[in-house]
């Protein structure tokens, strides 16, 4: 990017700009052409300077700045690997509160985001069978709108899951991600309650070795219901093992994930609602997390300059009023009394 060079940055997309410019434009035009009719064209001043306002308050919304200087940036080189439990007890209403366990691990999952930006994210899910959702992308824009989209698995489909039964996947694309990298770190972080409902015993989460991460358990030992779906009218899941069918509860198995951890050799974290971000991440071997700093080119705003212009002509409208509203006053004053 040359500099001097013309850029824009909009805070929202072209296309509503675009639209809202006409709008203005065309509402007031349409009322000067009303008023001009009938009244004489020293009127027109407010509506003039109002729609100068807004126009204006929508170009500092496309964000202008000229190409310039240098910004310091930060990269985190590392290739960070989230692996979250999406079965049906994910749903379940016991995280910090009465909030799905689900909730909490998208929480999570993008504040570890956010402090370790600049880095490649990949995000692997697992219930009846494991996916990759998103390969590995510096695209945090992704990751999110991939974790908004989460849902635990409506019950309906549950076919019971295995702790582990992402291993084998995370071990292809841990390959796969050091093959393409060598020697780049990897950090696994892996989000669930440890509730095994496979008939079969885990299988080890044997990844090779990962220079960090942690493993992040979701739930209490009371335990909390959970719906049959992601749809707010869903009735809860029953447990059906009874004459009298009650609601299932699901509880958080801490052994199964401390034994997660121990297999990938990255710290174990309960996640309650209540510790910090940092919480996490402290334990989560920091020394691995290698952060670059270098220079970027920088970006000189303009946006405050047309947002400042605005100011003033809107300004002049609650002075115009506030002038009528004293000169009416001192009249007020000054008209003898009988």
């Amino acid at each position: 990017m040359a500099a001097g060079t013309m850029t824009f940055a909009p805070i929202i997309p072209w296309p509503l700009l675009a639209l809202a410019f006409v709008a203005v434009l065309g509402f007031t035009s349409w009322t000067l052409v009303s008023r001009g009719r009938s009244q004489p064209r020293r009127t027109w001043r407010p509506e003039a300077l109002r729609c100068a306002a807004v126009v204006l308050l929508l170009l500092a919304a496309l964000r202008p700045g000229w190409a310039g200087g240098q910004a310091e940036t930060a990269t985190a080189d590392l290739d960070v690997f989230f692996v979250v439990d999406t079965s049906t007890s994910m749903g379940a209403e016991d995280y910090n509160g009465t909030g799905p366990r689900l909730s909490g691990v998208k929480q999570d999952v993008m504040a570890i985001a956010k402090e370790l930006a600049g880095a490649k994210f990949s995000l692997i899910t697992f219930d009846s069978k494991a996916s990759v959702r998103m390969p590995l992308t510096r695209d945090a824009t992704a990751l999110q709108t991939g974790m908004t989209t989460l849902q635990p698995q409506n019950s309906r489909y549950a076919k019971g899951s295995s702790v582990t039964g992402a291993a084998k996947l995370l071990k292809e694309r841990l390959a796969a991600a050091n093959q393409q990298h060598p020697g780049r770190p990897a950090l696994v972080f892996y989000a669930g309650d440890g509730e095994n409902t496979s008939a079969e015993a885990p299988a080890p989460m044997d990844t090779g070795n990962v220079a960090g991460g942690a493993v992040l358990g979701y739930g209490t030992g009371e335990g909390g219901r959970m719906k049959e779906s992601a749809d707010p009218d869903a009735g809860y899941v029953k447990d059906k093992t009874t004459d009298n069918p009650q609601d299932a509860i699901s509880r958080i198995d801490e052994g199964q994930l401390r034994a997660i951890a121990e297999q990938l050799h990255v710290p174990y974290a309960h996640r309650t609602g209540n510790e910090p971000p940092s919480h996490m991440l402290g334990q989560a071997r920091p020394g691995a997390m290698t952060v670059m700093t270098h220079d970027a080119p920088g970006r000189v705003e303009l946006y405050w300059l047309l947002a400042s212009a605005a100011f003033l002509m809107a300004i002049h409208e609650p002075l115009r009023h506030f002038t009528a509203l004293q000169s009416l006053r001192s009249a007020a004053r000054k008209e003898p009394t009988t």
